[in-house]
């Protein structure tokens, strides 16, 4: 807040009673916030996200189950992460701003960045990313968008909610690394380079901590660290001690809890128990949002543009696109080829998921038709296959008949399959990755009676895909918005060159997963047993066959890479530039991913971690110098024993590359380290003592000294064993009991270590 902020909110503190104060930390409604009118604070309405307005009617609940009122549908996030196009994720997210203020609403509710960390998660579907850099990266340029237009955004959810099953209480139970490192690193993005004006926080715990009462991540991690501004809002129905929740800095409970939870708040002042400055504090950032929404509202006026927000969504779905295989350039395809449109996705398009991201589409396109209007030649169409939850034996097969009939007469056979709409969705998780048995029956009919087959996709999580060597072309479609059937038919005919890329790792089989042993985890406790090595770094640690790996996509042209220069600039970050050519016939996009490793880590590291990436337009035969920066706080991992992020010096390997699996170039680059010197103690090792660096010097010549002096003891050792190497992991504290074994009957005393830690940690500045 500025410093006219500050006053302002001052001013409307000092002028409200401790009841009013109270009121304005819980909602009024399912969507408003508590007005107090006698001071002219007025309510104002947050609503659902993220990949569209869903502004409810009266009435209205939070899982979808009510009508809303229309707006542009843009492709979910697991569509529009696949873009890797920070520019494009921007323009999208204006839109959604755009719409939020037409509206009259202060804030939207996202976007969702949380890790993919199983496929099986229902609500995958509205995140970006097995990757925090991506996420992270994304997630601030959607946030900046939105934010351009004066509505504010809800990021979310805060923190480790990883899956649906039990979500209301389920603790993610995850060491600090992995926490900090992979489940964290994406939210810090966030707040520090675009400052959302809320944080939402999630239903679960957090070893052991409900997220709604945890001042370590809400007070401790998120402001004082990370400089977090805004308003702390709950999920819906988080809240589980209001009063715990804000002092822990929890500031606004959703929805309303009809004056129940104001009340305990007012009671906790006025018993000693709650201090009256922490409810001041909660007030006066839900007025400074009330302010700040205030200021933004009426600034953009309708009507909606329906046509251009239809056209960007078509846009923005043809870059969420993936081509994952292309054998013998089956695509794209001939206006004038004989097609046949096989599978029930195509005629009803599966755009989005369900639960409380769903959107009332302004219009909604569906792949045949739009294949239809691109086509000169005969299109065919036939169902194939039901979606119902219940089909008889006979109906599968006059569908399946149908099918390889028309795929018969065809040239080309497009099959549209996916995961029905019942299979994912908020508040539950999938129990397989397997698409219906019934699909995967269809398609071994249609490919035994036309192998030219294209397949695309539509899902909102991951699937297996056994028959990947059995087509020459598949397209992971993903759910992509309103605009989505548009999009995949300028794809399939070249209106479009795909150059969306993977942003989660396709296994071959779900046990291969990393959380396939901990998922979804039992009495109420989920253990995140893979630690660092989520997605491709697990994948990548066991050397394990994929399907599809992290950031893979084709394009229907060919991109290749020069050498790759690396060095560090004057801000610490590592600057990395590599010229990228267009070597085929015809303009394409290429998404320049950037990896580091560090041979020879002192900790354990995954092979190699995404850093760094640019989407890049090249027409044919165009060369293009690319930079890109990896940031020097991207290189850090979490210390431990210090608490703190460190980066570790070193020659690093920078890995340029088209995918996770696909290195085209790379550069090394020596970076300086962080000095990181531990206190001392009696249990201290050895080794740690070796390399303090006051105590150091002093121990090793003492030691050496004592080892002479020991009465025979040298001689039963091993030639070539070294000694001090060997009592590397002795801690100093027990080094009193090798006094009797010298000669001299000197030794170390309890007292001659005390003096020792007490003057090296005297001397030397603590991590």
């Amino acid at each position: 807040m500025t410093d006219t902020t500050i006053t302002e909110v001052e001013a409307s503190l000092a002028d409200l009673t401790l009841e009013e104060k109270a009121s304005l930390t819980s909602g009024a409604s399912f969507w408003y916030t508590k007005p107090v009118e006698r001071v002219g604070i007025p309510a104002i309405m947050v609503t659902d996200g993220p990949h569209g307005l869903r502004k409810q009617r009266e009435g209205g609940d939070h899982l979808g189950i009510g009508d809303s009122v229309p707006a542009t549908c843009f492709p979910p996030a697991v569509g529009l992460g696949s873009s890797w196009d920070v520019d494009l994720v921007h323009r999208v997210g204006e839109a959604l701003g755009t719409e939020t203020a037409i509206e009259n609403v202060a804030v939207l509710l996202g976007p969702g960045i949380n890790i993919k960390r199983s496929p099986l998660c229902g609500r995958n579907f509205e995140y970006l990313s097995e990757d925090p850099i991506v996420s992270g990266v994304l997630g601030a340029a959607i946030v900046n968008g939105i934010q351009s237009k004066g509505v504010g955004t809800s990021l979310k959810h805060f923190a480790a909610n990883n899956q649906e099953n039990d979500r209301m209480r389920s603790s993610s139970d995850v060491d600090p690394r992995p926490l900090r490192e992979i489940y964290l690193r994406g939210f810090q993005r966030v707040v520090q380079d675009a400052q959302p004006w809320t944080v939402m926080c999630s239903y679960n715990r957090i070893n052991g901590v409900y997220a709604s009462e945890d001042p370590w991540l809400l007070t401790e991690v998120l402001r004082d660290e990370w400089g977090f501004e805004g308003v702390v809002v709950s999920d819906w129905g988080a809240v589980n001690e209001r009063v715990a929740g804000i002092a822990a800095g929890l500031d606004l409970e959703m929805p309303s809890s009809n004056g129940v939870t104001d009340a305990q708040i007012v009671a906790a002042v006025q018993d000693g128990s709650l201090d009256e400055s922490v409810v001041d504090v909660a007030a006066g950032r839900v007025i400074d949002l009330v302010r700040k929404s205030q200021a933004g509202a009426g600034s953009i006026e309708g009507p909606l543009d329906v046509e251009a927000h239809h056209a960007l969504a078509r846009e923005a779905a043809g870059r969420s696109i993936v081509l994952l295989k292309n054998d013998g350039d089956v695509l794209p395809l001939r206006r004038d080829a004989r097609l046949a449109v096989i599978g029930s996705f195509a005629a009803e398009a599966r755009y989005q998921g369900a639960g409380s991201s769903l959107i009332s589409p302004t219009r909604l396109d569906n792949a045949l038709d739009e294949i239809r209007t691109l086509a000169d030649g005969e299109v065919a169409y036939a169902q194939g296959f039901s979606v119902a939850a219940e089909v008889s034996a006979d109906e599968t097969a006059r569908l399946r008949d149908e099918a390889v009939a028309a795929a018969s007469a065809a040239e080309v056979a497009v099959v549209f399959l996916g995961l029905p709409a019942r299979l994912e969705s908020e508040g539950y998780d999938r129990t397989d990755i397997d698409l219906p048995d019934d699909q995967l029956a269809l398609l071994d009919a249609v490919v035994a009676a036309n192998p030219n087959v294209v397949v695309v996709l539509s899902n909102g999580g991951v699937v297996a895909l056994p028959f990947a060597e059995k087509v020459p072309a598949i397209i992971e479609g993903w759910l992509l918005g309103q605009a989505g059937g548009g999009a995949t038919a300028d794809v399939l005919f070249g209106e479009v060159n795909p150059s969306g890329k993977l942003t989660e790792t396709i296994p071959v089989r779900l046990e291969d997963s990393p959380a396939f042993l901990d998922f979804p985890g039992e009495s109420s406790h989920t253990r995140y047993g893979e630690g660092l090595f989520v997605g491709y770094r697990w994948y990548d640690a066991r050397k394990l066959e994929v399907a599809y790996p992290f950031g893979h996509g084709l394009s229907y042209t060919t991109f290749a890479y020069d050498e790759a220069t690396a060095s560090v600039d004057a801000s610490g970050d590592i600057a990395v530039t590599v010229s990228v050519t267009n070597t085929g016939a015809r303009a394409g996009r290429e998404i320049v991913q950037v990896y580091t490793s560090l041979p020879g880590s002192t900790v354990q590291r995954p092979v190699r971690e995404l850093k760094a990436f640019a989407s890049v337009a090249l027409d044919a035969g165009e060369t293009r110098e690319v930079s890109l920066t990896v940031r020097r706080q991207d290189l850090a991992y979490w210390h431990v024993a210090a608490d703190r992020w460190v980066v570790e010096g070193g020659q690093y390997a920078i890995d340029i590359a088209a995918s996770s699996r696909d290195l085209r170039a790379s550069a090394t680059v020596e970076v300086d380290g962080d000095v990181v010197v531990l206190p001392l103690s009696r249990t201290s090792t050895l080794a740690e003592v070796f390399a303090h660096p006051v105590a150091g010097p002093m121990v090793q010549a003492a030691l050496a000294d004592m080892m002479g002096s020991m009465n025979g003891a040298a001689s039963v050792m091993p030639e070539g064993v070294d000694m001090m190497q060997m009592m590397g992991s002795f801690p100093i504290g027990r080094l009193t009991m090798l006094s009797g074994l010298t000669g001299d009957g000197g030794g170390v005393s309890a007292e001659m270590i005390d003096g020792l830690i007490a003057m090296a940690n005297a001397a030397q500045p603590q991590a």
